[in-house]
């Protein structure tokens, strides 16, 4: 089962300081939502009010077109999946799983069959007799996403689930949350600051900054064509040149619009549709797949430039080049 979620002008205030802003948000049944920003911004508030463990100041929540806006956590088709995979210690992995199952009333062989099923999905199948301790920790992560969807739930809910992960394992299990998400078809909303994590399971990122929704859309959108200043600095490394009136900028004139001109370093190059004058290579780093060079433009020597060049395209340091953008987005400075 799954179902969408609709937040209707939620408020929260934590005495005298707000939390979230009104906010509008409405998550498609069977999506897998991102809700994404810096420590601070209100992102596990609004998951908190998601899972009926906080209740708004003002606004309601719909879950399947459902008032939830006070429902209790228990009687809510939610289940939370924290950080914390919280599995106890002295269950076998069959039992953790089957726990919910049981605390619901169900019978020992329908909960051992269905937990013997979740954990084939996870591909542990083969270790439902052990206990947590004797598993890895992206194991012991598999093990608390086969105990919160047993239950079935119609959302669930992950709460920095990969935090505790090296990155190796985080990026390996980001593709298998995803995998999973596919298959079972629930609605998930996750909670994280990671921008890469964000965008590699998403299929919305919804970009969050002092309780307020900056911009909601697809990974491509939000980091190719951020809505406000604030979503291209936090989405990933950006440069950025003033463009005055006229289309003025400090590497002269630009057939660009008024507002600030963001360039992802990677949309930085030696071509391009849009030239931005020439300039001295200061450094280059190897970053594997590509090369991270800072460039000094000769027009404006105090805005350095960030470019990331294909292996074997960097010009020797102090070599002085043509650069040009792609994908150039202007957005307003107002916005900043």
């Amino acid at each position: 089962m799954t179902a969408d979620v609709t937040f209707e002008a939620v408020k929260h205030s934590f005495g005298t300081f707000t939390a979230l802003h009104r906010v509008d948000l409405t998550i498609n049944a069977g999506e897998f939502i991102v809700l994404l920003g810096p420590s601070g911004c209100g992102k596990t508030t609004l998951l908190s009010i998601l899972g009926g463990f906080l209740t708004p100041s003002e606004g309601r929540v719909l879950i399947g077109g459902r008032d939830m806006t006070r429902v209790a956590p228990k009687d809510r088709p939610t289940t939370t999946m924290f950080q914390d995979y919280a599995l106890f210690p002295h269950m076998t992995l069959r039992d953790n799983v089957g726990f919910g199952l049981r605390m619901r009333g169900v019978g020992r062989r329908t909960r051992d069959a269905k937990a013997g099923e979740m954990l084939e999905m996870v591909g542990l199948a083969d270790k439902a007799g052990r206990r947590p301790h004797e598993l890895s920790g992206g194991q012991r992560q598999r093990v608390a996403l086969a105990r919160a969807l047993a239950v079935s739930p119609e959302v669930l809910l992950l709460d920095e689930p990969l935090g505790a992960l090296d990155l190796k394992l985080r990026r390996q299990m980001q593709e298998e949350l995803k995998a999973i998400q596919r298959r079972v078809g629930t609605t998930f909303v996750h909670v994280t600051h990671d921008q890469e994590e964000a965008m590699a399971v998403a299929d919305r990122i919804v970009v969050m900054n002092q309780g307020r929704i900056e911009h909601c859309g697809t990974p491509e959108e939000v980091y190719l064509r951020p809505a406000t200043l604030f979503t291209a600095n936090f989405m990933g490394e950006v440069n950025r040149i003033p463009v005055a009136a006229g289309g003025q900028t400090p590497l002269g004139p630009l057939p660009l619009p008024t507002g600030v001109l963001c360039l992802r370093p990677e949309s930085v190059g030696l071509a391009g549709e849009l030239p931005l004058g020439p300039a001295r290579l200061e450094e280059a780093s190897f970053f594997g797949a590509y090369l991270r060079c800072h460039f000094r433009p000769v027009a404006a020597p105090e805005m350095p430039l960030v470019a990331h060049l294909p292996q074997g395209h960097a010009p020797a340091p102090g070599a002085e080049v043509a650069l040009f953008a792609s994908n150039p987005v202007v957005l307003p400075a107002e916005a900043a």
